[in-house]
C-alpha cells in the first residue's frame, strides 16, 4: 500500500532557523496519495455522526472538504481575522511569539451538532484548542480533532485533553 509519510516534504529552517517543517504540497499534488490519505483520515473517524467538518486556515481547508463531502456533512471554514465576509465570532489564541485570532461566522453551527476539527498538524495545540473554543461558544459538540500528522514532541494534545484526538502520522 501507498505510505502517504513518502509525501511529506521535510523543509528545514522553514519558516524560521531551527523549525523542520512538514510540507503537505506533495501530498496534494498525488492524485493517489490524496486518495489515500482521505481513506486514512475516514479510518479516524471510525463511522462517528457528524454534522459538520471545520477546517483550519489553510491547509485544514484541503482535505477538510474532501472528509466532509465523503461523509455527507457540512463544511465550515475557520480563518484568521478579518477574512470571513459576514459576522463572526472570535477567539484569540497564543502564538510563540505573541497572539493571533480565529474566526468562524456565527451562523456556521447550531446548537448541538456534531462536529470533526480537521488540520494538516498537530503542533503545540494552541490552534485547535481556539477552533474547539469556537465550535463550543456556537453550541456545536467537539466529536474528534482530525490530523495528517502529531508533532509529539511540541505536546499538542495536552491542550486538547478534553477532546479525542487522531491522527495518520505522529513525529
Amino acid at each position: 500500500m501507498l505510505d502517504i509519510e513518502d509525501y511529506i516534504r521535510i523543509i528545514p529552517d522553514f519558516p524560521k532557523e531551527g523549525i523542520i517543517f512538514k510540507d503537505i504540497t506533495p501530498l496534494l499534488a498525488s492524485p493517489e496519495a490524496s486518495s489515500v490519505c482521505v481513506q486514512q483520515l475516514l479510518e479516524l473517524i471510525d463511522g462517528k455522526k457528524i454534522d459538520k467538518v471545520v477546517g483550519v486556515e489553510s491547509r485544514g481547508f484541503f482535505f477538510g472538504t474532501l472528509l466532509a463531502q465523503e461523509i455527507g456533512a457540512g463544511f465550515v471554514p475557520v480563518r484568521k481575522a478579518g477574512k470571513l465576509p459576514y459576522q463572526t465570532l472570535k477567539q484569540p489564541y497564543e502564538l510563540e511569539y505573541g497572539w493571533d485570532a480565529l474566526e468562524i461566522h456565527e451562523d456556521a453551527i447550531s446548537k448541538g451538532e456534531k462536529v470533526l476539527v480537521h488540520d494538516d498538524v498537530l503542533a503545540t495545540g494552541g490552534t485547535a484548542e481556539a477552533v474547539c473554543s469556537l465550535i463550543e461558544q456556537l453550541g456545536g459538540e467537539v466529536v474528534q480533532c482530525n490530523f495528517i500528522m502529531q508533532l509529539d514532541f511540541l505536546k499538542g494534545k495536552q491542550k486538547l485533553k478534553k477532546y479525542p484526538v487522531a491522527s495518520i502520522l505522529n513525529y
